[in-house]
């Protein structure tokens, strides 16, 4: 290749890291969460929300919910008035509803930079990044088992994205550090490579005290405020499991919020139909948070709800489907009739790359996320493959529609200036509003400007090389990680979060599970 043909990819190089800069500035100054200014939508009539709920207590006080290999869940829920037998809890009715009255509609995860702290409930919309994913997917190496290095940059881009309001959990699983271990350094890249609001580790009791003692050390106190946001899951249909419930009960007992999540394939998971899910949904719910709420009145709750639909022909899971939009806006409105915070949607797709499968899948997931006014939301960011791969292509074209939808949630501006009325005293009919006064008050941010579309002529996209959207993510996403600049931290904080990570790891051998 001669240098002249090099010339106009340099070009672009130089434009993206420019651009990339100029993304890491805005960072800084981004709005540490959506406030919703448009209404949300409701499927379900009162009655229809009535029969769900009524079903639901039939669900827990007749076959019940089984809450495995912790005896402290099944000491606590009978004392509060529920029937044990081996596993399996049974709520008479009206029991959890009442359990759960303690749990706050509103709370604010505090982050270590202040002004990025984010209020969960309400109004509000945070996005997070895609979380669990052991493979990560760019059109460079393709798809290959996540690293620590993975791990990190997904951290770093989250960071520079002002679109998300959250630096997420596991942003890709780091295969490449011990299973028993990964946690630490998976916290530590939370903590010092972004100051945004993060999640905690859940796979252990014990790994959640790590990132509650890495809190203490992070905020510099013993009295934690609420810091940490953790995805705790049901082993749907019905089932608590030990590991989860141990983690669960850390988080509440040090005032840490958790997500409380069925993970559900309809079709496999729950019943066939929605009304049917969304019955299971209330009692896998409802049951988890009214452990925590056992465990210390007034642990921060999500109302979370994690429901794909299955091919019936392949059994493979599906998203963007209407059935899929239609539970989300359902159990927002089941999470509203209980008073407690949603967590659910995301830009979810089961294809095996970032194309026009992804695209709609993707859409149609997050459109109805924000209008079902979710207010917590996971996999906003980088979701492939049905979760199993993060993408970087993928996460950097999410964040583009993730700016759209800050637009869309502010609704339509009806102030003075926004009637536009002196443009019609300076625009006769027939005449053109590119020139008015108006326009020249308020073309910079009169609508939204998508970094990655090209919106120019089709000869000076065939003049530019012929770069498809693909092409110009994989482009931006390096270009953000070059312009990357750590947030400033304490150096005696990093030095005993080091010491911390380094102690707990040199306390175990190596493991595998």
């Amino acid at each position: 290749m001669s240098e002249a043909e090099t010339r106009p990819r340099e070009a672009r190089r130089g434009r993206e890291a420019r651009r990339a800069a100029r993304a890491s500035r805005s960072a800084l100054a981004a709005v540490p969460y959506i406030t919703r200014h448009i209404p949300v939508t409701e499927l379900l009539t009162e009655e229809g929300l009535a029969t769900l709920e009524a079903n639901a207590e039939t669900l827990m006080q007749d076959v019940g919910v089984e809450f495995r290999n912790h005896p402290r869940a099944h000491a606590l829920l009978k004392a509060a008035g529920c029937s044990i037998d081996g596993d399996r809890v049974r709520f008479p009715k009206g029991l959890a509803r009442e359990l759960i009255k303690t749990a706050p509609s509103v709370y604010t995860q505090t982050a270590r930079n202040p002004a990025r702290s984010v209020q969960i409930g309400g109004d509000a919309t945070v996005f997070a990044p895609v979380y669990g994913p052991p493979f990560v997917h760019d059109i460079d190496q393709g798809r290959r088992y996540g690293t620590i290095e993975d791990f990190r940059n997904f951290v770093k881009l989250a960071y520079l994205s002002p679109a998300l309001h959250h630096s997420g959990g596991t942003v890709c699983e780091p295969v490449d550090v011990p299973v028993n271990k990964r946690h630490l350094d998976m916290i530590y890249a939370h903590m010092t490579l972004s100051d945004k609001p993060f999640m905690g580790s859940v796979t252990h009791g014990e790994r959640a005290a790590d990132t509650v003692a890495m809190c203490k050390i992070l905020f510099g106190t013993d009295d934690l405020p609420t810091v940490t946001t953790s995805l705790i899951n049901a082993d749907s249909p019905m089932v608590w499991d030990g590991s989860m419930l141990g983690a669960a009960e850390i988080y509440a007992q040090n005032n840490q919020a958790c997500i409380i999540t069925p993970f559900i394939m309809a079709g496999a998971m729950s019943p066939v139909t929605i009304a049917g899910t969304l019955t299971q949904v209330i009692a896998e719910v409802l049951s988890g948070i009214s452990f925590l709420q056992l465990v210390r009145p007034g642990a921060p709750c999500i109302f979370g709800t994690f429901v794909a639909t299955l091919s019936m022909q392949s059994g493979a899971p599906t998203f963007g489907s209407p059935e899929g939009a239609m539970a989300t806006l359902g159990a927002a409105q089941l999470a509203r009739r209980y008073n407690l915070p949603f967590r659910s949607g995301g830009s979810l797709t089961a294809s095996k790359v970032a194309d026009a499968q992804s695209a709609y899948e993707s859409a149609q997931t997050l459109l109805p996320t924000l209008h079902a006014g979710t207010n917590f939301v996971l996999h906003a960011a980088g979701w492939l493959e049905g979760g199993l791969a993060s993408s970087y292509e993928k996460f950097v074209m999410d964040c583009d529609q993730l700016g759209a939808m800050h637009v869309l949630a502010k609704g339509i501006d009806m102030g003075e200036s926004a009637q536009a009325m002196e443009a019609y005293q300076q625009v006769a009919p027939g005449g053109h509003f590119l020139g008015s006064d108006h326009t020249k008050a308020h073309f910079e941010t009169a609508f939204y400007r998508s970094q990655l579309a090209d919106n120019g002529s089709f000869e000076q996209w065939k003049a530019e090389g012929e770069r498809d959207m693909l092409v110009r993510a994989n482009e931006r996403w390096k270009a953000m990680l070059a312009a990357y600049e750590a947030p400033a931290l304490d150096p005696g904080v990093d030095e005993a979060l080091r010491a911390f990570v380094a102690q707990r790891k040199a306390s175990m051998p190596d493991a595998s599970h």
